[in-house]
């Protein structure tokens, strides 16, 4: 199977860390999103033990809420020592709401408001990664007014493209985050920086981009990166102890994807830094990384029920799902691969090439095309894999329809995370 926590039981059926998915889909209803906690914890033991073993003292891994966010996620986070990146007040709240300690997370976006700023200061945030002049003066001021000093981070962009999708590549020089360096705007910005009195810089950081396999691209990120904060040393004479080089590290979705060894990415690219610093005679920094996708995503797949195989005559086949765009959009944005199967015959040959299509009034509405499955009829179960990064933090009530509730699997027992929506639910807000 794709990752080791899939399996298939006696009965034919797709197991998720030791639980039957039929038997869940059955308990719970479809559309259905599935996590395996204990996966979720290993993937983050093993970024916080390679990076305090490759990347030195004061260097740990930031979980990126981004890919998914939820109470019961940051208590998981808190629980293993991780760090948090929050990109919106919301994910700020919600993190607060779990009980997650926020002088360990940083503070993200490229357009915060000044009641974002004056809600992330109030609640202790420890970081802000901050975008832009104008961000860095509303920082200032809000602090100066509360009594405090802020400490923050200056998200750059180091001009670095990783041949990864365009839509989730952000390391270029054209970019709507971050400063760029080889303009010389980001020295600029620095020495403006260093003449705010409620602003303390700390570090810099940047994000190349999402679902990169190999670690050169975040050693060439850092060798910039490195010269640079040299390079504000030597002209303006201040030192900074954190450099941040953001999340990117990719899963594997389909079999045509590599795998990885994330252990010994972290310990080729701490390797890598090390060098560049000894080389560059620069005391190395606490080095910062923002997991999210590889943390998550092989610990979730989502569970549909079949309701209709439609094929059209000399040209193909559609098998439509009781889900759709509402809670996993990536296909209809990037084209995303995924891999799907039939949950309830998946020791069965899968002989029967379909599109897998949602179920609302969208021609774009589509899981993915083209795949192979054994012949479903209605009422089979159809997982997609590695769903739990970007599917339920992305969902949304498109065509009125409610979000599916998050089950986590833990010692092979299912426990609810995140209730399932109900219509009264989607009315809620309506006067």
């Amino acid at each position: 199977m794709l990752h080791s926590n899939l399996q298939i039981n006696e009965k034919g059926h797709l197991t998720l860390a030791g639980a039957d998915v039929c038997t869940l889909a059955d308990k719970y209803s479809t559309p259905l999103f599935l996590m395996d906690e204990e996966r979720i914890r290993e993937n983050a033991r093993t970024y916080i033990s390679a990076m305090r073993e490759f990347m030195g003292e004061g260097s740990r891994p930031l979980f990126a809420s981004k890919s998914c966010c939820f109470k019961r996620l940051y208590e998981i986070m808190a629980e293993e020592g991780m760090g948090t990146d929050l990109v919106s007040p919301g994910e700020l709240y919600t993190a607060r709401a779990a009980g997650f300690p926020l002088e360990n997370a940083f503070f993200h976006g490229n357009n915060k408001t000044d009641a974002d700023i004056e809600f992330a200061i109030d609640s202790g945030v420890g970081y802000f990664i901050a975008d832009n002049r104008e961000e860095l003066c509303s920082i200032n001021t809000i602090a100066k007014r509360k009594g405090k000093v802020q400490n923050i981070l200056l998200r750059l962009t180091p001009g670095i493209d990783p041949h990864t999708q365009q839509k989730i590549s952000t390391g270029k020089v054209d970019s709507k985050f971050g400063t760029a360096i080889e303009t010389g705007q980001a020295m600029e910005l620095c020495r403006f920086i260093l003449t705010l009195e409620n602003i303390s810089l700390c570090g810099f950081h940047c994000h190349i981009g999402s679902q990169i396999f190999e670690y050169e691209p975040f050693a060439d990120a850092a060798d910039i990166m490195l010269r640079f904060i040299k390079d504000v040393k030597d002209e303006l004479s201040h030192s900074v102890s954190i450099l941040n080089l953001g999340g990117g590290f990719g899963v594997r979705y389909i079999e045509e994807h590599p795998h990885i060894d994330y252990r010994e990415n972290i310990k080729s690219l701490g390797e890598k830094i090390d060098e560049m610093c000894l080389a560059l005679s620069l005391e190395k920094p606490a080095i910062l990384m923002e997991p999210g996708r590889s943390i998550v995503a092989d610990s979730g797949l989502t569970v549909y029920s079949v309701g209709s195989v439609k094929t059209i005559t000399g040209y193909k086949s559609y098998v439509s799902i009781d889900g759709g765009m509402p809670d996993n959009p990536r296909f209809a944005l990037y084209e995303s691969d995924y891999t799907a199967l039939i949950a309830n015959k998946a020791d069965k040959e899968a002989d029967f090439v379909a599109t897998i299509a949602g179920r609302c009034c969208e021609s774009g509405d589509i899981i993915q095309e083209d795949v192979n499955l054994v012949c479903p009829e209605r009422g089979d179960y159809l997982a997609v894999l590695v769903t739990g990064a970007y599917n339920y933090s992305m969902a949304s009530n498109y065509n009125r329809l409610p979000r599916p509730p998050v089950v986590m699997i833990r010692d092979g027992k299912d426990y609810v995370a995140v209730k399932r929506e109900t219509h009264a639910d989607l009315i809620r807000n309506d006067i």
